[in-house]
């Protein structure tokens, strides 16, 4: 099944360390995770910076750069509505 997801990341927080440099620009791997279950704003996407295999080892905290949504599937569904509050 095809998404594509709506996102957003605070750019002050890209630890410089992490940019590559590469032949044609700067480029900073991340990982993206979508999650079974929605936020209160109706996120399920999370994005951070990827991680060494030494930093996964090493239990390091990720660094979180934001989050999204999936805004459309190709079996014509779109992100899930968080559930309201239950008193």
């Amino acid at each position: 099944m095809a998404q594509l997801i709506s996102a957003s990341i605070d750019v002050s927080k890209i630890s410089k360390g992490k940019l590559i440099e590469g032949a044609k620009g700067k480029y900073l791997n991340i990982t993206i995770s979508i999650n079974d279950e929605v936020d209160q704003y109706g996120n399920q996407v999370g994005i951070y910076e990827s991680q060494s295999k030494e930093e996964r080892d090493a239990k390091e905290k990720k660094n979180y750069l934001g989050n999204g949504k999936i805004a459309w599937t190709s079996d014509g569904g779109t992100a899930q509505k968080p559930e309201a509050s239950k008193p």
